[in-house]
């Protein structure tokens, strides 16, 4: 009796192992992660200035709106700010960005902050220091540091949380000359850009950070600034272009800019996006086909590498400050070129 209930056992035991033994189905792949959504977007830094001069804004139908509503309908989720250090009117510095900030963020759009690193303006012809960063590189990357986690600090106490951050502005040449002149001193223009870099992640560890030339069709620029960069310790999360072509030559201006963009890609391995568009306000035909081409051109880099695409002032109107490349007529209403938005 009591060797057949052993082996009773025994035929019990085998049983459940090869139960236990059974293939199981082969586990679901993960589904590839959805690319982020599309940035559709402007950089409005001017809008207080406007709005303190008696500028008002309207929809298309004629309607005065706050100028964050007016681009959300028109299909833009992100906004683009740019910093100052010590301007001399106020404008854009910092208490100017936290309270344009957080109107966008009131509407629910996404943040871009833009360090010019300067007391005005920054760009590929002048990268002047501000005023009350002196000494070597050394002091500089130290005001560097301390300019950019108090402004963002600032921002995070404020409620906002910026997507992403610019350091440096149309950097072709480097910034902060003459220190930081990357045709004279490309490893110091790198350590200033690693310095922002870190300081960004500092207070913001998931924002991208970008750096920004202009002139998205010139690839050997971009092969130069960025191959310099990587070769001296220089880190960035995304590549950042500006394009203006004219009304007769944006077909082309696009076909190049692509190229650029995927060769950025591929060489580097990082995101790109086009943060600054422009063409003349009463070109609007122009101007809409030529940014409808650009979005999707920029939604086909890729890998899903191309984030984005902002218009650059598109609220200036009526010969403001002498820009012309707005995208509001006269009247102080939104033009045919922003429908590419929608």
């Amino acid at each position: 009796m009591r060797k057949i209930l052993i082996v009773t056992i025994l035929a019990c035991c085998m049983v459940a192992c090869k139960k236990s033994a059974a293939p199981r189905p082969d586990p679901q792949p993960t589904p590839p992660s959805a690319p982020a959504v599309f940035a559709k977007g402007a950089d409005i830094s001017w809008i207080t200035e406007m709005e303190a001069a008696g500028r008002k804004f309207y929809n298309s139908t004629g309607t005065e709106q706050d100028i964050f509503l007016i681009l959300k309908n028109l299909g833009m989720n992100a906004i683009r700010l740019r910093v100052w250090v010590n301007p001399s009117n106020g404008w854009n510095n910092k208490a100017d960005v936290i309270a344009k900030a957080s109107r966008a963020k009131a509407q629910g759009m996404r943040i871009m902050i833009d360090f010019h690193y300067s007391d005005s303006w920054a760009d590929p012809g002048k990268q002047t220091k501000p005023a009350a960063w002196t000494g070597d590189v050394v002091a500089i990357k130290t005001a560097l540091a301390t300019h950019t986690t108090d402004v963002l600090n600032r921002l995070k106490t404020a409620g906002v949380t910026p997507e992403w951050v610019q350091v440096g502005n149309e950097t072709n040449d480097g910034m902060l000359w003459p220190e930081g002149k990357a045709s004279t001193n490309m490893a110091a223009y790198a350590q200033l850009i690693a310095t922002g870099y870190d300081a960004v992640k500092t207070v913001f560890p998931n924002a991208k950070v970008i750096v920004h030339l202009s002139n998205g069709w010139d690839n050997a620029l971009f092969r130069w600034s960025f191959d310099g960069l990587k070769s001296n310790g220089g880190k960035w999360d995304v590549i950042g272009m500006s394009l203006y072509p004219s009304p007769t030559d944006w077909a082309a201006k696009n076909n190049q800019c692509l190229a650029n963009m995927n060769d950025m890609v591929s060489r580097y391995g990082k995101e790109v996006m086009i943060v600054e568009v422009g063409m003349s306000w009463d070109q609007a035909s122009a101007a809409n086909a030529f940014i409808s081409d650009l979005i999707a051109k920029t939604k086909s880099v890729a890998g899903n590498k191309g984030l984005g695409v902002l218009y650059w002032e598109p609220q200036a109107y009526n010969n403001w400050q002498g820009y012309t490349l707005g995208a509001f007529d006269n009247s102080g209403r939104p033009t045919s070129a922003l429908n590419a938005f929608q």
